[in-house]
């Protein structure tokens, strides 16, 4: 199945799709500020042309009142005016407030979620490459624009435009030759954002890439962090750190430099045009055109005009960091999965366990042949060892197996089917796994256990634990399967986190068992301990147990040695030999 690519430009409909009712709200409550905007100042211009000045109240104002009112009541009117505009304004404010919150942490939480679904859904290979932090980033970081530019980018310019439309034309009607005066800015604003925009994404993409650079060292050097002690490293990381810092400092300082340029171009724009509308209405009041209250009420609309065009100028620098991330964001979901499922892939309950590698090889991208013409069978139950030495390709020959990545050439079959065919969760599923170095999570024993069985009970963790040999240390801790293992489950000792790690593999109990070297990093007591579990786990399930060591593979069925990326018999009596 080919799957669909998603850039910025497509991928942006879709991730505003749900909240269509939401931002439409949004829009709505923004619209409203227009007319509230206009009414603000209309009390003022009442007080001064009617109340100080001898000029009619305006006729709509007058039919609002039960009766003629004298100067005094008439100026409690315009203060009862003003507060009410004014109540109207702040209680729209905090409608659209709420609305806007609401909306866009739940936008972002569906972005992140989707962008985290993906990250895990890509291939080894592209972790590999990119490193985990980057990803990390994108979905903690980059996703967050979506809001900045959705709720708090788009939405005010779009009200910033409908505010200066309905500002001009209201000037329009006061005095047609200053609301041309007003306008003629605006040229001058759009060639200033045409210029600056594409230098401000730049730089922010800049940033963004050097931020996650910064804090890729941090969490590469807390999570090695023995290493690093034992080495005295300390202080070499923290210069890697601060390089990558010092050069974001850099690149900020040069954005701010183009932003604070771009701001001080706008204010004189702003301020050239204020001048201009002062001057012709100054005049214009002198010739009788304007009284001084429809000059006040125009110098207030103007101030209101030019704060949308501010608005509009401002939020340039910020929708451009928000592209910029939005981009970096949508670039991850943008990435293709390297074992993409079948279109219509097929289900599997439970396999029988055969597996048959038929002339397989396979290479890391742009890296040297690992795995060249691998061909055997393991009929269901077999307990197959493999040996070899380290980077000889025992590993990759179970990643493959599992669907972490594909071969370039030949097929694995389960069951007399492709691995390609099968619907890629099921056929994960029919492998339990216990590695070299045990991965806990940083949760209870007891969630780690049934991590392949969220729904397991109890009771069958406690089984699963005791099969595992390790029932026994578990309920000497104080909290027993209750106890928190800390980050990598490193409170714990390697003993006892492999047997952890064997005791999920007991509660998964899958068809399929990969042993990767289970007793390569224990000592001598604790590994007679774990073989022993491992004999129990390896009952009546097609088992691959691999070790460096060819006595640990004396009870395998087939033995099998990888060397080269080719793989070679072990003869022994009685012993399977590998498919031709």
């Amino acid at each position: 199945m080919r799957e669909a690519r998603v850039s910025l430009r497509s991928g942006l409909p879709g991730l505003l799709g749900p909240f269509r009712p939401h931002l439409a709200g949004i829009l709505a409550l923004s619209l409203l500020a227009a007319p509230l905007a206009l009414l603000l100042p209309v009390p003022l211009k009442i007080a001064v042309d009617s109340v100080i000045g001898d000029q009619p109240a305006p006729g709509w104002f007058a039919m609002l009142l039960p009766v003629a009112l004298s100067k005094t009541a008439l100026l409690v009117a315009c203060g009862a005016l003003l507060i009410v505009a004014t109540l109207l304004v702040y209680l729209r404010g905090m409608a659209s407030w709420l609305l806007q919150t609401w909306t866009g942490e739940r936008m972002v939480l569906d972005f992140r979620g989707r962008l985290f679904d993906h990250a895990q859904r890509l291939s080894l290979g592209y972790h590999d490459t990119k490193g985990a932090v980057d990803s990390v980033y994108r979905i903690q970081y980059d996703a967050d624009s979506a809001q900045h530019l959705v709720i708090n980018g788009l939405a005010p310019l779009i009200s910033s435009l409908f505010t200066l439309l309905g500002m001009v034309a209201v000037m329009a009607l006061l005095d047609f030759p200053i609301a041309v005066v007003a306008l003629l800015i605006c040229p001058v604003l759009y060639g200033l954002m045409w210029h600056y925009s594409p230098q401000l994404r730049e730089r922010w993409d800049e940033v963004k890439t050097l931020d996650s650079a910064a804090m890729g060292v941090v969490q590469e050097a807390l999570s090695t962090l023995r290493v690093v002690k034992a080495f005295g490293g300390e202080t070499r990381e923290q210069g890697r750190f601060l390089a990558h810092s010092r050069r974001r400092v850099e690149k900020l300082l040069g954005l701010v430099k183009i932003e604070s340029r771009f701001d001080l171009f706008v204010g004189m724009t702003l301020a050239a045009g204020s001048a201009a509308v002062l001057v012709l209405g100054i005049l214009h009041v002198q010739a009788g055109r304007l009284t001084l209250g429809e000059l006040l009420l125009v110098m207030t609309y103007l101030a209101q005009i030019y704060e949308p065009l501010r608005t509009m100028s401002k939020k340039v620098a910020d929708v451009q960091k928000s592209l910029a991330s939005l981009r970096r964001a949508f670039d991850l979901l943008e990435e293709s999965r390297e074992v993409p499922e079948a279109e219509h892939p097929l289900a599997l309950r439970r396999a029988r366990g055969e597996i048959v590698f038929d002339n397989v090889s396979f290479r890391y991208s742009a890296g040297q042949q690992v795995l060249d013409g691998i061909s055997f069978q393991a009929p269901p139950g077999c307990k197959v060892g493999i040996q070899g030495r380290t980077g000889a390709g025992k590993s990759t020959l179970m990643s493959l197996l599992m669907r972490f990545y594909d071969p370039q050439q030949g097929e694995i079959r389960l069951d007399g089917r492709n691995l390609r065919d099968y619907k890629l969760d099921d056929l994960r599923d029919q492998f339990a796994i216990v590695l070299q170095e045990p991965v806990l999570f940083s949760t209870t024993i007891g969630e780690n256990i049934a991590y392949g069985r969220p729904g397991a009970s109890i009771a069958e963790i406690r089984r699963a634990a005791r099969l595992a040999s390790a029932d026994e240390f578990i309920e000497s801790l104080p909290e027993g399967y209750d106890t928190t293992v800390g980050e990598r489950g490193m409170m714990l000792s390697g003993g006892e986190r492999q047997r952890i790690s064997l005791a999920r593999a007991f509660l998964k109990d899958a068809p399929i068992l990969i042993l990767d070297e289970p007793t390569s990093a224990v000592d001598t007591a604790t590994e007679s301990a774990i073989l022993e579990a491992t004999e129990r786990l390896m009952e009546g399930r097609t088992a691959f147990l691999i070790a460096h060591r060819l006595s640990t593979l004396e009870h395998c069925d087939l033995r099998l040695e990888v060397r080269g990326g080719r793989l070679l018999p072990i003869p022994a009596a009685g012993r399977l030999e590998p498919a031709p």
